[in-house]
């Protein structure tokens, strides 16, 4: 009898934290999404010298009370996983540690609770609370086409960087220390800035040619800006055509234990993690 209550109370407990389909799930999620908001806050005002001056002890103890929480709330989910060795090792699971520890550490290092702001990962599970799963599916094709471009956009970058000392070099010998172009490293720093269509103002070329020079760096800037822009986005639709859902495949269902997504219509268990599939109403989109 004991084991059995003890199953169910581990049972119950699961459900409300990782699941949002029922109500006391979506209870629990959108109550710790409103802590850590507040936790966020917390150490937003912290950072402000006058107000932390003012409330500091006010804002430790919250700090401390939201930090126990958080900690309370770590220790049910490995608790109540069905493989808490995968939750702890997970994306979630380092996440959640992480804005733990920091208050902790802060009895030996000074200032490290300060850390406690990696708490804004945590919002990452709004999108399991608003059901905005089928979104993830466009975040991984634009890091796809990140990595697919990678060569591209570093050869992009390695030119751009030729460019800038050649066009510095140039401004160093055109310009001269009187203008402010004290050493070419400086001035391959104005060629960046220029490049970049930035403009800090900090550095500008006084002769005509200089000035000739630097509207030439400028229209290219312009130029440039569109290079790595189209790699990116011819890319993001070729991911986007391989994409498409395959017949059977149903996008927005995914595993409750491992978030993984694209089950077949009629599965029962998780392909990745081997976890029971929760049951609903089929979505095509």
């Amino acid at each position: 009898m004991d084991t059995t209550n003890k199953n169910n109370w581990r049972k119950t407990l699961h459900d409300i934290i990782y699941k949002s389909n029922t109500p006391a799930g979506k209870l629990f999620d959108i109550i710790l999404f409103v802590i850590i908001i507040v936790s966020i806050l917390l150490v937003m005002l912290e950072s402000v010298s006058s107000v932390d001056k003012k409330f500091h002890y006010i804002l430790d103890i919250f700090e401390w009370i939201i930090t126990i929480l958080f900690s309370i709330e770590y220790i049910a989910r490995i608790i109540t996983a069905k493989k808490p060795f995968k939750y702890i090792t997970s994306f979630y699971g380092i996440v959640d540690l992480l804005s733990t520890i920091p208050k902790y550490i802060s009895f030996v290092f000074g200032g490290i609770h300060a850390l406690a702001a990696l708490r804004a990962l945590r919002l990452l599970r709004i999108f399991r609370i608003l059901k905005l799963t089928r979104y993830l599916g466009a975040l991984n094709n634009l890091v796809a086409a990140l990595k697919a471009s990678k060569a591209k956009i570093s050869v992009f970058l390695f030119a751009v960087l030729i460019l800038s000392i050649i066009l510095g070099t140039i401004m160093y010998l055109v310009e001269g220390e009187e203008n402010g172009f004290t050493n070419i490293p400086k001035s391959v720093y104005w060629c960046i800035v220029t490049l970049t269509t930035v403009g800090y103002g900090d550095i500008s070329p006084a002769t005509p040619l200089g000035q000739f020079i630097a509207s030439l760096v400028m229209i290219i800037g312009y130029g440039i800006i569109a290079v790595p822009t189209g790699i990116v986005s011819a890319e993001y639709v070729s991911q986007e055509k391989k994409d498409k859902p395959k017949k059977g495949i149903i996008k927005l269902r995914s595993c409750e234990n491992c978030s993984v997504e694209n089950h077949k219509k009629k599965a029962d268990y998780c392909y990745n993690c081997g976890s029971k599939l929760p049951r609903g109403k089929s979505v095509r989109y």
